[in-house]
């Protein structure tokens, strides 16, 4: 499929002042509510017609919107995360800036995107949002995939290499390795194992491994970096320069493999975070909400179950939208005084 001339480095693009780009992202954050308030809307309109840059840098984000949905793209991230945070703030400045780059940054940042999610496509293997896999491979390793994940199987006469480009896995090597070393590679490095069960998981920047049995050599991807040997009950977080501080390892955090979330005085506004990568739904909480704490096994089989549930928990009602632009919004509300 060709690409539009909007993807590119055009004189159009590059002839957006940035304030400008900066504040017709703003409009499109304000638009994600359910429903923008008609002054809103005519405020909105204002704002396109007052200028031709203005509405020069509305079509910029019009061409790229209709790709939103289909894309699990940084771009959606960063919309997702300026919605949710307050107007003002660092982190929402911090999306806004984001968005600014891969929506007019050009050929380059959208070309980035682009072999990013066709090397997602083209994996080995994929799950879907809220999908998981377990399999055996030809060495008897048994592998779990988390939802949202893609990887390539790199097995030879020399090696045994998972791939993990995006997503979770929990590996149980196999004793049918010919004297192969296994390892999970990521974005920042490799996780080796010696022998091991372990849980590997590619963040924004980093990947967090944790051992379960045996031992794992976390190789960072500069070759100046000092690797690590994390034992069984350790984990931790490591980037392409450096392995970070060494916790005890999060036992709770395989309970998807058996179709749950499990979570421990988590607040709970780190605890939709995570119930958010098995739905399509977009989840929040009200700002003052989020740091009541949460405590049980869910099931991620069905997160509508599981926000109903929180709200009789902890005495919150709850809202389900459909957004303007993509899947159904369900925020947890503070519940009106009796």
């Amino acid at each position: 499929m060709a690409d539009s001339s909007w993807y590119q480095h055009t004189p159009e693009a590059a002839s957006v002042p940035p304030a400008v780009a900066e504040r017709a992202l703003e409009w499109l954050v304000e638009l994600q509510t359910p429903t923008p308030p008609a002054a809103t809307l005519a405020a909105w309109q204002a704002w396109r017609a007052a200028h031709p840059d203005h509405e020069r840098a509305w079509q910029r984000i019009e061409s790229v919107r209709g790709r939103l949905q289909v894309l699990a793209s940084p771009v959606s991230a960063a919309i997702a995360q300026a919605t949710l945070t307050p107007r003002h703030s660092p982190r929402r400045r911090h999306a806004i800036k984001t968005l600014a780059v891969l929506v007019f940054g050009g050929g380059a940042a959208w070309g980035m995107i682009r072999s990013q999610q066709w090397s997602a496509w083209n994996a080995d293997l994929r799950t879907a949002t809220g999908q998981r896999r377990t399999l055996v491979l030809e060495d008897g390793t048994q592998l779990a995939i988390n939802s949202g994940s893609a990887l390539d199987l790199v097995f030879d006469a020399h090696q045994r290499r998972i791939r993990l480009i995006a997503g979770e896995l929990l590996a149980s090597t196999g004793k049918v390795g010919g004297g192969r070393p296994f390892m999970v590679e990521t974005a920042e490095g490799v996780a080796h194992a010696l022998g091991t069960r372990y849980r590997v998981r590619q963040l924004a920047g980093q990947t967090e491994v944790s051992v379960y049995e045996g031992a794992v050599r976390l190789v960072p991807r500069n070759p100046f970096a000092e690797a690590l040997v994390l034992q069984a009950g350790q984990q931790a977080r490591f980037s392409a320069d450096a392995v970070g501080v060494v916790t005890a390892a999060d036992q709770a955090a395989t309970a998807w493999v058996d179709g749950l979330i499990v979570a421990h005085g988590m607040r709970l506004q780190d605890f939709l975070d995570e119930l958010g990568r098995y739905t399509t739904d977009t989840l929040s909480c009200d700002p003052a909400a989020a740091g009541l704490r949460v405590s049980g096994s869910f099931p991620l089989a069905d997160t509508g179950v599981v926000m109903d549930s929180l709200a009789l928990t902890l005495g919150l009602g709850v809202q389900r939208r459909q957004r303007i632009w993509g899947a159904r919004h369900v925020r947890l509300v503070l519940a009106p005084a009796a």
